[in-house]
Order: structure tokens, then C-alpha cells, then sequence
């Protein structure tokens, strides 16, 4: 979508907290892997109320923008265009800037998530398993429409998550079932388990992984691993990372920003790696 140009562009990540992001490092890594030593990538604690001024105020230097919370729906009105992806969710990651001055929103999480199980051999499920009902649900909802064949759970806290989660598998095509949290444990049994909660929420979880556990997705990347990745891994089984999903959506949004593709994807990942072992 961006122009190739070797010249001065900008990118960053806008989102609030934002200075934990691993977004400058990755990008970062992609521009000197690729050779565009004109490009930076920087990070701007942005809230609701200061994104569309923000936006307003950029120039045409600006090649894109990453968007995290609380930012992925109120840059919605701002946009031209939003890609079907993105429209499915509700949700934007992705800002990029077009030659002729257009404002396009993609969701790369998606897409990322998807890649994400595939690299780790993971292809297609017959059932899944969803622990939480967050912003980050609905994404992982949206991903398991493309692998998992039947069923998903989906174990919630409180009766309005659940309406939540009933109405984005109506929207997405997706054979929900929601169950509650009390029984979360059971959930570990699926064939594919995706935890989208806050650090600390599925610590409790990780006595109860069975012995021959299949596939887990921690969205979480900092700690890690999470004690529930921990045990699972223990366990011979399959872990899919949090910093796996960032790395991947990141390579998406660095070929949609710069027009260059592919991404270099391990040198990113080896980037990401450092800076986590360096925290």
C-alpha cells in the first residue's frame, strides 16, 4: 500500500500504556534487516479523546501507524477504508497512509494469529477452546473461523461477556458455546486451547493440565512463560506464543507500511527475543 521510496518515512505505535510495546524493536529490526535507514518507528501514548488530533496532525512523511488499546475501535470514524478482516472485528491494528493521501485500516492480528498456529503446525481443529471474553476474544474468534472446524467454548465471567461472545459467533460464522469460568479447567482437554486473558488471570489453571495435553495459544508474552505455558510445555505440549502472534502481525504491518515483502520475520523474532531477555 505504502510507496518504496528509501527516503525519510515515519511509522509508530500509538496506544495507552504504551511503553511496554515491543513494536518499536520490531519494527526497528525489519527497517535495518531490509535496509531502509531513512525509516523510524517511534511509540506515542495516545488516549481516545487524542487519537483523531493526533492523526489530523501528521504529515506526509507518515507511512503508517500501529494502534493498540484503547485505540482499535475509536479509529474507526477516521478512516477511508477498512479492510474485511478488520470490519469483521470491529477492530484496527493497522493504519496505513496511501501514496494518494487515503487513511486504510487493516487488522493484522487476525491473520497473525493464523500464521502463528500454522507455523507451530497447527492447521486445522476440530474443536477449540477459548479462555476470556476481552477485546483479544474476538480476534481469536475471527482466527479459529479459519481453523477450527467445529465447536468453540468460550469461558466467561459474567453473563453480558457472554452476550458478547454469543453475538461475535452469530457475526463471524462461528458455532459458539459458552460455558462458565468455574469450569475453565475443563477447557484444557480441547484440541486447541486459545487463553486470551490478563496476565495472572489463568495462573490457577496450570495444575489442572492433563498429562497429554494437545495445543495451548497464550496471547501473554512478558512474563513468560506463563505458568500455564510452563506446565503445558512440561507436558510435550504444543505452545504458541504470545511474542509468536506479535512477531507475526508485526510482519504484516512492516510489508503494508514500506510495500516490501517479505518481511524479514527471524530477524524480528530474534529482536523481540533479546529485548524480552534483556527486561
Amino acid at each position: 500500500m505504502a510507496s518504496m521510496a528509501a527516503d525519510a518515512r515515519r511509522a509508530a505505535v500509538l496506544g495507552k500504556p504504551i511503553a511496554h510495546s515491543l513494536s518499536p524493536v520490531l519494527h526497528r529490526a525489519a527497517y535495518a534487516e531490509l535496509g531502509l535507514d531513512g525509516w523510524t518507528y517511534d511509540r506515542f501514548e495516545v488516549d481516545e479523546a487524542q487519537l483523531a488530533p493526533f492523526v489530523e496532525g501528521l504529515g506526509p512523511e507518515w507511512a503508517g501507524l500501529s494502534l493498540t488499546m484503547p485505540l482499535k475501535r475509536a479509529v474507526l470514524p477516521l478512516l477511508d477504508e477498512i479492510t474485511e478482516t478488520a470490519r469483521s472485528v470491529e477492530a484496527v491494528n493497522t493504519l496505513v497512509f496511501t501514496d494518494d493521501g487515503r487513511r486504510v485500516g487493516d487488522n493484522t492480528d487476525i491473520p497473525g494469529m493464523v500464521a502463528a498456529l500454522r507455523e507451530h503446525g497447527i492447521e486445522q481443529v476440530e474443536t477449540a477452546a477459548v479462555l476470556g471474553a476481552g477485546a483479544t476474544a474476538s480476534s481469536a474468534l475471527a482466527a479459529l473461523s479459519r481453523v477450527c472446524a467445529g465447536e468453540i467454548t468460550v469461558h466467561v465471567r459474567s453473563e453480558a461477556r457472554a452476550a458478547e461472545m454469543r453475538a461475535w459467533g452469530e457475526r463471524l460464522d462461528v458455532d459458539v458455546r459458552i460455558a462458565d469460568w468455574a469450569d475453565a479447567a475443563e477447557a484444557l482437554h480441547a484440541p486447541l486451547v486459545v487463553a486470551t486473558t490478563p496476565a495472572g488471570t489463568a495462573d490457577a489453571l496450570a495444575h489442572a493440565v492433563p498429562e497429554r495435553p494437545a495445543a495451548l495459544f497464550d496471547v501473554l508474552y512478558d512474563p513468560w512463560p506463563t505458568p500455564l505455558a510452563a506446565r503445558w510445555s512440561m507436558f510435550g505440549g504444543a505452545v504458541v506464543s504470545g511474542l509468536d502472534l506479535l512477531v507475526h502481525q508485526a510482519v504484516l504491518q512492516v510489508e503494508q507500511m514500506t510495500g516490501r515483502s517479505p518481511a524479514p520475520l527471524e530477524a524480528m523474532r530474534r529482536a523481540g527475543e533479546k529485548a524480552l531477555a534483556e527486561r
